[in-house]
């Protein structure tokens, strides 16, 4: 049986509703600390938590059902985007607990393919592994809780996209699509080959690059898609993102995915969430409207940054602006 034949139909790594967690959690009462540097508030990457004047930990958690049938290279994948967000902090993981949800009658050499491929990514990314939990499941679900660290001066958050800056993105878009596709039947073996290759490619490279530049935002698009990525960024800065989706980089076979309709629950959760703060200029293709909303897994990292900074950087492409508060958080021409 197809590794992904345990996921549900079209599913992919998007959360399962858009600000769901945050809605319920906002109805909590939050317990004040002054260490506490970054929390939920603004639905950033990882939580900071300050211990010294020079140290802070980087704290996140993302674990999701299979989105490819080769079962190293799904755990491999899920550990590169849980990785991910430590790195969009700007931080360096150190630790990982492994989640495990797994049927009580599965192949035990499937899960071993699955925690040796994550296993190894953590191994390229110089983070260990100390255990985790596991439950009985019909459905696989697996992920890892990473723990990083960070100087309390160097933290990245999404709150800081400033007036005049620039938007670096360091990966093409499409895995969503494109995983849909296989689990519909109609992918070519090409076209995923290139998006499992972008999603095992570790974010570390652009992170370790940002300390070259003054990198004044930063957030990893993964499951909520660009679209409703840079809504958080731009909700948290209190900016407009200009972004010219002729900038954009797809991955192969993408757009002709999405044209053909191998669009995820993902993807319709993430336009329900963000397009009231979208303005879409009337010539973009409707292809191309659908990857902006298409939840990633293991995306690249969205940079603001000076222009001076953005034609220098060595991964990624520019994509845009960043622009005084608008009518709308995004606006894509």
């Amino acid at each position: 049986m197809k590794l992904t034949s345990f996921a549900k139909a079209g599913g992919c790594a998007s959360k399962l509703a858009p600000g769901l967690l945050n809605q319920v959690l906002s109805r909590i009462p939050r317990l004040t600390n002054e260490h506490v540097l970054v929390g939920f508030d603004t639905s950033d990457d990882a939580g900071v938590y300050q211990l010294t004047p020079d140290l802070a930990l980087v704290q996140t958690v993302d674990f999701f059902t299979p989105i490819v049938d080769d079962p190293y290279t799904f755990g491999a994948i899920a550990a590169a985007n849980a990785l991910s967000d430590v790195w969009a902090m700007g931080g360096t993981p150190i630790s990982a607990l492994s989640i495990l949800a797994f049927p009580e009658k599965g192949d035990l050499d499937t899960l071993e393919a699955i925690l040796r491929g994550g296993g190894d990514k953590l191994k390229e990314a110089g983070c260990v592994l100390l255990g985790g939990h596991s439950v009985r499941s019909e459905e696989i679900k697996f992920g890892y809780a990473i723990t990083g660290t960070i100087h309390p001066a160097k933290v990245k958050a999404n709150t800081g996209a400033q007036v005049g800056d620039a938007l670096v993105f360091t990966k093409s878009l499409g895995t969503g699509v494109i995983t849909t596709a296989l689990k519909q039947g109609i992918a070519d073996p090409a076209h995923v080959d290139a998006a499992i290759a972008s999603m095992l490619t570790l974010n570390r490279a652009a992170a370790e690059a940002l300390d070259t530049v003054e990198a004044h935002g930063v957030t990893d698009v993964t499951g909520f898609g660009l679209m409703g990525h840079g809504r958080e960024m731009a909700k948290g800065s209190n900016v407009t993102l200009e972004i010219e989706w002729r900038a954009l980089s797809f991955l192969p076979g993408a757009i002709e995915y999405a044209q053909a309709g191998a669009l995820s629950g993902g993807l319709k959760n993430n336009r329900d969430f963000a397009e009231c703060t979208v303005t879409m200029a009337p010539d973009v293709p409707v292809a191309i409207a659908h990857l902006l909303y298409d939840p990633q897994t293991s995306g690249g990292l969205l940079i603001s940054m000076p222009e001076k900074d953005a034609a220098a950087f060595p991964i990624g492409r520019r994509i845009g602006r960043v622009l005084e508060r608008g009518e709308h958080s995004l606006c894509v021409k």
